[in-house]
């Protein structure tokens, strides 16, 4: 007679908030060799995030690898998928056995959007993996690891009001700027940011930004100093062509707004509001045009 020993199946599980990003100033300073641009940008997080759903299972009779699902129904859950591919990055990486990785997007982040929403993904995926199996990486580790997908990881993993300077990668935490109400609106067109870049290398780029001031005004709390450097050199770049970005900044300044400025490759338009009641009333007016339009906050 034999006897079949039974294995335990075991579940860790967590859920880990993706936050998007802004960009207070964005300046392209040049390009390297392998074709990769060199930035100098201010980049700041905000309230709104995707939530990343991770479930980890051992001692199932059949692994069943990684398995991606989202809300959205047209996003692709394969190799496709940066959060995905930061899985796959994590276990080839720490050598951790993989059995059955569940990871769920709660997506709220518009894609293309300027906002950082696929490579902040990835990065909680990272952070909520390193957790899951306790493999004790530090944040410069997971950093490193992130680079291999995407220059705005590293910052997604850290967060907060930072320069990032090379292509993205070198960061340097600032004092956080003041607490404000931020209006997010995107248009209903997507913008990718290889296309950006192209056409970045193609024209002369007359307004750039004042980095060194927003540094200053950032180290001395000065808010009002943050709302006249907002700087952004691909903002002309796409509203040459896309007349809309115009309109949502003018929009949002004749409600309220202390400063507008397109954030990334765009073309998500923001507004900084020091006055909560004056966000909301712009919010709620722009959304009735525009179906992606969040009132959020710095954080």
């Amino acid at each position: 007679m034999f006897f079949t020993k039974k294995t335990e199946i075991t579940q860790a599980e967590t859920m880990v908030e993706a936050r998007a990003k802004i960009n207070l100033t964005l300046d392209v300073t040049g390009r390297r060799p392998d074709g990769y641009h060199t930035v100098r940008m201010v980049m700041q997080s905000v309230g709104l995030h995707d939530d990343i759903g991770i479930v980890v299972t051992h001692g199932e009779k059949k692994p069943r690898g990684i398995l991606l699902s989202c809300n959205l129904p047209y996003l692709p859950l394969d190799e496709r998928n940066l959060a995905y591919r930061a899985a796959e990055l994590f276990y080839a990486h720490t050598g951790t056995l993989l059995e059955t990785c569940e990871i769920h997007i709660e997506k709220r982040i518009p894609i293309a959007a300027g906002l950082a929403g696929g490579s902040t993904d990835a990065a909680a995926v990272l952070r909520g993996l390193n957790a899951l199996h306790e493999t004790g990486l530090s944040d410069d580790e997971l950093c490193e690891m992130g680079l291999k997908l995407g220059a705005d990881i590293p910052y997604c993993l850290r967060g907060g009001t930072m320069l990032a300077e090379g292509i993205g990668e070198q960061l340097t935490a600032l004092k956080p700027m003041p607490h404000c109400w931020v209006v997010l609106c995107k248009p209903p067109f997507a913008v990718f940011t290889k296309e950006v870049y192209t056409a970045i290398d193609s024209v002369e780029l007359k307004h750039r930004p004042d980095t060194q001031g927003m540094l200053r005004a950032i180290g001395q709390g000065d808010f009002a100093g943050i709302c006249r450097r907002l700087s952004n050199v691909m903002e002309d770049v796409i509203m040459a062509k896309r007349r809309q970005v115009g309109e949502i900044k003018d929009f949002l300044t004749e409600n309220g707004a202390d400063g507008t400025l397109m954030s990334g490759s765009g073309p998500t338009v923001f507004g900084l509001f020091s006055d909560e009641n004056r966000a909301k009333t712009a919010a709620k007016m722009l959304s009735r045009r525009f179906a992606d339009t969040f009132l959020t906050e710095t954080v």
